[in-house]
C-alpha cells in the first residue's frame, strides 16, 4: 500500500514486471511473474528461479494453474532442488504444493501460520495459506547449499509472523518477499503482522551488503540501504501524524484514515485500518497512548 508524501520512501513503478514473462534479471536469477495483479499485488507475484542447472524457486506464488505450467515450462532441461516460501499468505506458498507435486522438489522455508483468530477483533486467517506444510523449516541464519547458489535465511517479522528473507551470496542480492518493496510500502496489519516486530527486522537490514532487493511485488530495489532507512523515516512520521489526529479530536482509527489518507482508494481503506491499528497497537504497549479495552479497530484512542 502505497504512501504518498514528499519525504516517503522512492517508489519505482516504471520498470517493467509482466506477468507471464520470464525475464533473465541476472545471470544466476529469472523472475515469473504470477497472473495475480491487484491492489496489494501490484502487477502480481514475483516467483524467482535461482541458479542455472540446478535451480531454487522461491515463492512459487498462488494457486494458478497457468502459473505452475509456465513455472513447469522454465524449468524443462534442468533439475529443480528446492523450493523457498518466504511466508504463507495466499499470493505467495499455495503453488508450493502442486510444484512440489509436479517435481518431488522439497518445500522449505517459513514455519506454518500458528491462527490468531480473535486478538484485535481481527479475522486475518484468510490471508494466511492454512495448508502450508513444508518439508523443512528453515531457522533464522540457518544456509542452504546448492549446486550454484548458496542462499542464506534471515527472519524478518513483521509484515507477516513467520517472514523471511533469503540472502543470495553469489549475487549479492537479497530476495526481500513482502519486506522491503519497491513499489508500495508493506502493509502490517494485526494480529498476525506486528509494528514493533517489523521495525526492528528493518533495523536488522540496515548495513548489509546486498547491493539489491528482488522483492515479492515489483521491480528491483536498486539502493537498498536508502529504502530502508526512508522506510524507517516513513513509519516515524506516520506515528507522528496520528498522534496529531489524537490530539485533534479524532480518537477512531476510522476518523483517522479519512484524515491521514485522503483522497485513498476504497479497496484500500481496510488495509490502511490494519496500518494505523498496527502502530497504535505499539503505542499502547509503549504508553504512548491509552484506550480502554486493548488495541481493537473499534476502540477510541487518547494521548497518555
Amino acid at each position: 500500500m502505497a504512501d504518498i508524501a514528499s519525504d516517503a520512501p522512492i517508489f519505482d513503478r516504471t520498470k517493467e514486471v509482466v506477468a507471464g514473462e520470464l525475464a533473465q534479471i541476472s545471470p544466476l536469477v529469472q523472475r515469473l511473474v504470477a497472473p495475480n495483479p491487484g491492489p496489494f499485488t501490484f502487477t502480481g507475484t514475483c516467483t524467482y528461479l535461482v541458479g542455472t542447472d540446478h535451480v531454487a524457486v522461491i515463492d512459487p506464488g498462488p494457486e494458478n494453474p497457468a502459473h505452475l505450467a509456465a513455472l513447469l515450462d522454465a524449468l524443462k532441461g534442468r533439475t529443480l532442488s528446492h523450493i523457498l516460501v518466504t511466508h504463507t499468505h495466499r499470493d505467495h506458498s499455495p503453488g508450493a504444493r502442486a510444484l512440489r507435486a509436479a517435481t518431488g522438489a522439497p518445500i522449505l522455508g517459513c514455519a506454518p501460520y500458528k491462527s490468531n483468530r480473535d486478538a484485535h477483533g481481527v479475522e486475518l486467517d484468510s490471508s494466511h495459506d492454512l495448508d502450508y506444510a513444508p518439508d523443512c523449516v528453515l531457522k533464522d541464519g540457518q544456509r542452504l547449499m546448492g549446486k550454484g547458489y548458496t542462499l542464506t535465511a534471515l527472519a524478518t517479522p513483521g509484515h507477516a509472523s513467520n517472514h523471511l528473507c533469503f540472502a543470495f551470496a553469489e549475487d549479492q542480492a537479497l530476495f526481500s518477499g513482502d519486506h522491503v518493496m519497491a513499489w508500495s510500502t508493506t502493509v502490517v496489519a494485526p494480529p498476525d503482522g506486528e509494528m514493533r516486530a517489523y521495525l526492528a527486522s528493518l533495523e536488522r537490514l540496515r548495513g548489509r551488503v546486498e547491493t539489491v532487493f528482488w522483492p515479492g511485488h515489483g521491480g528491483p530495489v536498486m539502493d537498498p540501504q536508502r529504502q530502508v532507512r526512508a522506510l524507517l523515516q516513513h513509519r516515524r512520521q506516520r506515528e507522528a501524524a496520528i498522534l496529531l489526529r489524537i490530539e485533534s479530536g479524532d480518537h477512531s482509527i476510522e476518523a483517522m484514515v479519512e484524515r491521514i489518507y485522503e483522497g485513498l482508494n476504497p479497496m484500500l481503506k481496510r488495509g490502511a485500518a490494519l496500518s494505523v491499528l498496527a502502530h497504535l497497537e505499539d503505542m499502547v504497549e509503549r504508553g504512548v497512548v491509552k484506550t480502554d479495552g486493548g488495541a481493537m479497530l473499534s476502540a477510541l484512542y487518547r494521548r497518555a
